[in-house]
């Protein structure tokens, strides 16, 4: 027994001593992009990447130019920073970049549920079904109703036009799109009251997981919060079980369509909870981080406040916060000003990293015409918040908020930019592209346009101290969809007398 000591020791120095090796006998063969294995062996510049991935990827961008190879942990990655060149690989015409293998790893890490063959195209047709066109339209209304009841309350209106109330404004924005969100998705019974006090309890335990979740995707958690991480999991696993999904009413068809396919499957309940958080985390982990970055910015920049109500109110009419209300969900279409606002923020506010497995030895052509070799086993990565959002010669005055940035001089909305002179396809990539396109995006889109309507249309609002600053972006989420803020913002509102 004695022996165990020694022996696990000298096994561990040989995995450590084959890992370093590896890292240190790469080396660039001709035709491939710059490499900068980094000042740690195996580690290279993870440290670095994962205290600020932006920065990081703005000093080696600056290093090395617009397509270069870095080892992060072991695994190399090579960014592509130029937009022009990113038109092949979204297409993928040689099929010889994997989103889908990458992706079944996370998921299997960060909520416990395992790929079964054709769950990620099911995914995708599901959304195509209901939330796009008529199955969007049915849950918009759903979710109209829903967020009139988290925010007034089971018993109706519990606010009067005489007392402001007083809140963080993140908080404010998470928590009733977490709670709307997911009684509109995962229904309720006939208890609204008790509906809306489990949604309370389980919004605390998601924010408890989404602020360790950038560390936990990183394996950078201390021992705690390791066990921390697997008391949530094991929480809304139970929390989200299929058996609770019987005793409600309301649970909506994309989430019904997409359950009944994994039990024609055959894949086990247990697994199907584990699927059903995962979905959970999709659809209202990034609402509620992006609105409040839009009403912070509504609430710093009063022209885009004017601009916002006055169209609301042209097309709408009077919006009152009450359910089963009649509203021009039309309308939700033909409004330019509120849709700019939106892509504004998210092309401030959303950082998506998208990721491709490299199968097999392949050449890309950037836009230049320099070609370069891409090695079976890496990562292609796209990082478009620094490479398209923040670049100057697409989005002029890139750091600052324009709500006009995405309309015409004619108030129709803005679709042509430019890079050197060229039409650039893809302008803002808030949602991603090609085959890892947010299959939810509508939704969402529609779930924060109908807050921001409900709020601007029936609350004055205002910053508690109107100098204070737009906060800058917690580091530790940049590649992780919508950013959120490394402080809170204190705002008041009042609700706003009936006319």
């Amino acid at each position: 027994m004695v022996l165990w000591g020694p022996a696990l020791g000298a096994l561990l120095v040989a995995i450590v001593g084959y890992l370093c090796l590896r890292g240190l006998l790469r080396q660039r063969r001709p035709k491939e992009p710059p490499l900068d294995k980094g000042p740690v062996p195996w580690l290279g510049h993870a440290m670095a990447f994962r205290k600020n991935m932006f920065e990081f990827l703005r000093h080696m961008q600056a290093k090395h130019g617009d397509i270069f190879t870095v080892q992060l942990g072991g695994q190399y990655f090579t960014f592509v920073m130029d937009p022009l060149s990113f038109g092949p690989i979204l297409k993928d015409a040689q099929r010889k970049l994997d989103f889908v293998e990458y992706a079944q790893k996370l998921v299997l890490k960060v909520f416990g549920y395992r790929s079964v063959q054709g769950d990620y195209r099911m995914i995708h047709s599901a959304s195509t079904k209901h939330l796009m066109g008529e199955g969007l339209e049915e849950l918009n209304k759903v979710m109209l109703d829903t967020l009139s009841l988290v925010m007034l309350g089971p018993t109706g209106p519990s606010l009067d036009t005489h007392h402001w109330r007083e809140d963080g404004l993140f908080h404010f924005c998470y928590n009733i799109l977490f709670k709307a969100g997911y009684l509109s998705l995962f229904g309720y019974t006939k208890d609204k009251e008790q509906d809306l006090l489990q949604a309370e309890e389980l919004f605390l335990e998601f924010r408890k997981y989404d602020r360790l979740f950038p560390r936990f995707v990183y394996s950078l958690l201390g021992p705690w919060e390791w066990l921390e991480v697997g008391r949530l999991q094991r929480l809304f696993h139970k929390e989200l079980s299929v058996e609770h999904n019987l005793e409600k009413y309301g649970v909506s068809n994309w989430i019904t369509y997409m359950l009944q396919f994994l039990r024609e499957q055959g894949v086990s309940p247990a697994m199907q909870d584990k699927f059903n958080f995962m979905m959970l985390w999709a659809s209202q982990g990034n609402t509620g981080p992006t609105s409040f970055w839009a009403l912070l910015f509504l609430l710093k920049h009063p022209e885009a406040m004017r601009a916002v109500r006055e169209e609301a109110t042209r097309l709408l009419g009077e919006v009152r916060l009450e359910a089963k209300q009649s509203f021009k969900f039309g309308a939700l279409h033909h409004m330019p000003v509120l849709d700019s606002v939106m892509e504004e923020t998210l092309r401030l506010r959303a950082s998506p990293t998208l990721l491709r497995v490299v199968n097999d030895d392949q050449i890309l052509q950037m836009a230049s015409g320099q070609e370069y070799l891409l090695r079976n086993g890496d990562i292609l990565a796209l990082f478009p918040y620094l490479s398209v959002h923040m670049d100057p010669d697409i989005h002029p005055e890139p750091t600052a908020f324009r709500y006009d940035r995405f309309l015409t001089p004619s108030g129709s909305r803005k679709v042509d930019f430019y890079k050197a002179g060229k039409k650039i396809r893809h302008y803002t990539m808030p949602w991603g592209s090609g085959v890892s396109i947010c299959p939810g995006r509508f939704l969402a889109l529609n779930e924060m346009k109908l807050f921001i309507l409900l709020m601007v249309m029936n609350f004055d609002l205002e910053l508690v101290d109107p100098a204070t600053p737009v906060p800058p972006v917690d580091p530790q989420r940049w590649g992780f969809g919508t950013t959120q803020p490394s402080h809170e913002v204190r705002f008041r509102y009042r609700l706003r007398p009936a006319e």
